[in-house]
């Protein structure tokens, strides 16, 4: 009996007939931009025209697959190069952005033609944005007045959703940082951004993605401070963009403040070296004391577990808050910081109901340990006050202010017989 194996019959010479749509066509970029630029240069600079040439080509042409060769074409003219450059032996087209005339009202009408194709053709949406994130990156290829034109339409497209401003990332890239070229496009992107829109809407497409707290990084290391990007940008005219970098460095210094604050109670840190800390924070990040005030109240008020009953929480309240007094008393020097905290304690009084009827309580104990004095409490009597449980507060401290007006008629009078 043969236990070999047999051999199996091998074909030779035969080809297999591959089924069309498992055929990999070839990539080929040039064939599709001759085939864009050819219909660019039939319409003209008309940009109705080439928006509705676009939109009827890509039924024919392969946009998916061709989507960066075809922005390249759009916004340089033809395909780019690594690094910005136009390849000599390529056809190009002046009907592009950067042939285009140096103006807002030129790349606002640009911007429709992106707009337009982009609604029309969703899946292009990704591509644009990669596209737009690459052309940041090759700024340095491109001249002073293809880099503003640039960035006047990316401000344009930001504005009206087109683009994400996740997109800005690009323009942390440490060389372009150095060399000054991301804070001068940036200075021409807010512009035509806070033209189509306001401050307040670039903050929230800012906030959105993390980036407004990142708009210092635009200069290098050591020029990364807010005087500095305050007097580069009002200098520019976006006076309002500084004032919003402002803002947002004061609001991350307070939260700052008030995280190391509760950290140095909760171990137990000396009055006078929590002091200390605040006062030259304040002086650092320029923070009046009235704003710290309300800080340190809160901060105080968080490092408690406070009790559930309404009887035996304003006991707590006035021990724990007696022991702070000589903190408070610190950053209450000014007659607006004393009716901060006024405020700040009816605020807080509210919001916590069990707190309700400890409100004259707290006030009684501060005016006691000096942490307030008779003019702020009367001036919050009369009509500084909010709307807050004001009829009930109100009612808690008319014993007491007829006593501090007594107190200070007499006082008054005393003066006049000394006289």
């Amino acid at each position: 009996m043969n236990n070999q194996k047999q051999q199996k019959p091998t074909l030779s010479g035969q080809r297999f007939k591959t089924r069309k749509r498992d055929e990999k066509e070839r990539f080929d970029p040039t064939q599709f931009q001759d085939c864009i630029i050819q219909g660019l240069t039939e319409t003209g600079t008309d940009l109705e025209a080439v928006a509705k040439f676009l939109d009827a080509s890509g039924a024919k042409l392969d946009y998916r697959r061709y989507a960066e060769t075809l922005f390249d074409i759009l916004v340089a003219g033809g395909m780019l190069a690594p690094g910005g450059t136009l390849a000599d032996d390529m056809m190009r087209t002046e009907v592009c952005v950067f042939a285009a005339q140096e103006d807002l009202e030129t790349m606002q009408a640009f911007a429709q033609v992106f707009n337009k194709l982009i609604r029309r053709y969703k899946y292009l949406e990704k591509g644009f944005e990669d596209e737009v994130k690459k052309l940041l990156l090759f700024l340095k290829g491109f001249s002073e007045s293809e880099r503003n034109k640039l960035a006047m339409l990316t401000g344009v497209l930001l504005a009206n959703g087109t683009l994400n401003a996740s997109i800005l990332n690009s323009l942390y890239n440490e060389n372009l940082v150095k060399e000054g070229v991301s804070a001068a496009f940036a200075v021409k992107l807010f512009k035509s951004w806070i033209n189509e829109k306001d401050i307040n809407a670039v903050a929230a497409s800012l906030r959105k993605v993390s980036m407004d707290n990142r708009l210092m990084e635009l200069f290098p290391a050591n020029k990364q401070s807010v005087e500095h990007f305050t007097k580069y940008f009002t200098e520019a005219g976006l006076k309002e963009l500084s004032e919003y970098v402002r803002n947002q460095q004061t609001i991350g210094a307070r939260k700052e403040l008030q995280k190391e604050l509760q950290e140095q109670m909760s171990r137990g840190d000396p009055f006078k070296d929590i002091i200390l800390y605040v006062k030259e924070e304040m002086k650092k990040n320029n923070i009046p004391e009235p704003v710290v005030i309300g800080i340190v109240w809160s901060s105080v008020m968080s490092t408690v577990e406070w009790n559930k009953k309404e009887e035996l929480v304003a006991e707590q309240a006035i021990k724990h808050l007696k022991q702070y007094s000589p903190l408070l008393a610190a950053f209450t020097t000014q007659g607006q910081s004393e009716l901060t905290l006024l405020l700040k304690i009816q605020e807080y009084c509210y919001d916590n109901i069990h707190f309700m009827k400890a409100f004259q309580k707290i006030v009684v104990l501060f005016y006691k340990a000096e942490v307030l004095s008779e003019e702020p409490i009367l001036k919050w009597y009369k009509d500084a006050h909010v709307a807050k449980g004001k009829s009930v507060f109100l009612e808690q401290m008319k014993k007491f202010v007829e006593w501090l007006k007594n107190a200070e008629e007499e006082s008054e009078s005393e003066a006049e017989e000394g006289d």
